[in-house]
């Protein structure tokens, strides 16, 4: 659209040999103006030339366009800026494309690829709030660049191969627990204990290292526990993640990349950029230009086990050659920003062209600011808090009782993934259960609730899908259509910034919009079928953006409130 109002003012800058200047901002000053031309001072300044004289010239050349009406309804000079509102002719048009051609979003014609990588739960640990931001953030940036038509490949990558492991196996075989009597009661039970163990007694820290050591060279006696504790962690994983709708391509975890450790190092011994240091081998980091300490990646610690690094290097090297993706993306904790700098400083070193960057996310914190505890002072469980939320929200309506399990579990997922996603992902934010829930202000079920209304009215009332008339009614009228018309353009900053939060504005502000415009316009009794239909056409456009918005947040709709 406003590519289209360049070209249409293009002949009178080109005219004046002013072309160069010729940029067309959208406003900040919505009740002003829509769009504004904020290049005059410069243009005055570099042609030597008076900058009333300047704006007032153009201003005249515009209006005195043979088809200025089909594009504008006013163009004014201001206080050095030209103010541009288009016209209603002009929104309909665009409308009407719109709602023909997959609202507007321009899908892209590149073939690049995106590696996505998000998720990251510990096997035979349960799944808790830290795990939920980087599920949906990472669920959620998966279905944006989809819509947008990129080819996306997506990747849980499981922590199996870990210390957590060791002492999981190490409490199995002390506890003289059969195989077929290991289930996710006990895992939930049996990692806090030895790991609790494990700080105050060193033998139990030793065996339990040693017992990953040798589970990581294929001991097939422990390798055989690894799989019952696998098999029963995994299935109550996808249980959780089934429940909040996110889901993988790929469902490999560290265990995977253990095939292309030896060819990695290879490759590292190739380039000459391991060293022996203190018996573990290292690849040193440091570069000139550096401002702070950067430690260097241990590729192999002293007593011959790998660590993280290792296993993700390996991963990437597996993901290179079979995919070979363009863009490979982390969604994981804003902590862990010195360990992906490890890894992709070390894939530069390693020749790997493919972008690299880690999608951070802050915590998830209490009513005290602090990463959200248990009353007991742990870390709750991804379970609890839907569990929490769940009864927070039956209680604050009589009516909330009544709903169907289906209706209810997406209302739950909506207060969850809409209080998460509205936030910028770099910052901490304070999980309100409360206001989260709420039906009203800016949360999930408030979105989901003004949805549902306006499917009530079209429901209630028949009408032609055909185009829209050239006219717009009142201001709420031409705002909802506005808005409708930014779609793409929200789409397009997400995946710039990587930020589901610019899609949650959106949505909000096109509710809240769209909620204004049917209170005021009593839509069902309007007696005027031209104004009628009109108004039909325009909300069946904004619930279908609505829910396309929606799914794009994970977030699902209910059949009522």
């Amino acid at each position: 659209m406003v590519e289209e109002l360049k070209k249409v003012l293009y002949g009178v800058f080109e005219e004046l040999e002013i072309n160069d200047y010729l940029i067309v901002s959208e406003s900040n000053k919505k009740e002003l103006c829509d769009y504004q031309i904020n290049t005059l001072f410069k243009i005055a300044k570099e042609k030597n030339t008076n900058l009333n004289d300047l704006g007032s010239t153009i201003v005249e050349k515009v209006r005195n366009l043979p088809n200025f009406l089909d594009y504008f309804e006013s163009v004014d000079f201001l206080n050095g800026f030209i103010n541009i509102k288009i016209s209603n002719k002009f929104i309909n048009k665009w409308l009407n494309y719109v709602s023909e051609n997959n609202y507007g979003i321009t899908k892209v014609t590149s073939e690049e690829t995106y590696f996505l990588d998000y998720g990251g739960p510990n096997i035979a640990k349960p799944l808790h709030i830290g795990h939920l931001r980087s599920a949906i953030i990472g669920e959620s940036l998966k279905r944006i660049l989809k819509y947008k038509g990129y080819k996306v490949i997506s990747d849980v990558h499981f922590g199996d191969f870990g210390l957590q492991m060791g002492y999981v196996i190490y409490g199995i075989i002390t506890d003289n627990k059969e195989l077929e009597e290991v289930d996710i009661d006990y895992l939930n039970e049996v990692y806090p204990r030895i790991s609790e163990l494990a700080k105050t007694d060193e033998k139990v820290y030793n065996e339990s290292k040693l017992i990953v050591k040798q589970l990581q060279n294929g001991n097939e006696y422990y390798n055989n526990i690894w799989k019952k504790i696998y098999e029963v962690s995994i299935n109550d994983i996808k249980k959780l993640y089934s429940y909040l709708d996110v889901d993988f391509d790929l469902w490999l975890g560290e265990s995977d990349a253990r095939p292309y450790i030896k060819d990695l190092i290879k490759l590292l011994e190739e380039k000459d950029l391991i060293v022996e240091d203190d018996n573990a081998r290292i690849v040193p980091l440091k570069e000139e230009t550096d401002n702070k300490e950067m430690p260097p990646l241990i590729v192999e610690k002293s007593d011959g086990s790998f660590i993280y690094a290792t296993t993700d290097l390996a991963t990437i090297y597996d993901r290179i050659n079979k995919y070979n993706p363009n863009y490979i993306l982390y969604v994981v904790d804003a902590r862990q920003s010195l360990h992906f700098e490890q890894v992709f400083r070390t894939c530069k070193k390693l020749g790997w062209n493919n972008k690299f960057e880690h999608i951070p996310f802050g915590t998830i914190n209490g009513s005290d600011g602090k990463p959200f505890k248990t009353r007991s002072g742990g870390v709750l469980k991804l379970e609890d808090l839907i569990q929490m939320t769940k009864e927070t929200f039956i209680n604050k309506r009589e009516e909330n009782i009544n709903m169907s399990e289906s209706d209810l579990n997406k209302i739950i997922n909506s207060i969850i993934k809409y209080a998460d996603l509205q936030n910028n992902r770099e910052k901490n934010y304070i999980f309100d259960i409360s206001k989260f829930s709420d039906i009203q202000g800016k949360t999930g079920p408030y979105i989901l609730y003004s949805t549902i209304r306006i499917k009530k009215i079209l429901d209630l009332n028949s009408y032609d899908k055909k185009q829209l008339s050239n006219n717009i009614y009142d201001e709420i009228d031409r705002k909802l259509r506005i808005k409708l018309l930014e779609f793409n353009k929200y789409i397009e900053k997400a995946i710039e910034l990587r930020l589901p939060s610019v899609i949650a504005e959106y949505l909000y502000d096109l509710s809240d919009i769209a909620s204004s415009f049917y209170q005021n316009n009593n839509i069902n009794k309007e007696t005027n079928l031209e104004k009628k239909n009109d108004w039909l056409v325009l909300l069946d456009l904004t619930y279908n953006i609505l829910k396309e918005a929606l799914n794009l947040l994970v977030i699902d709709l209910p059949s009522k409130m």
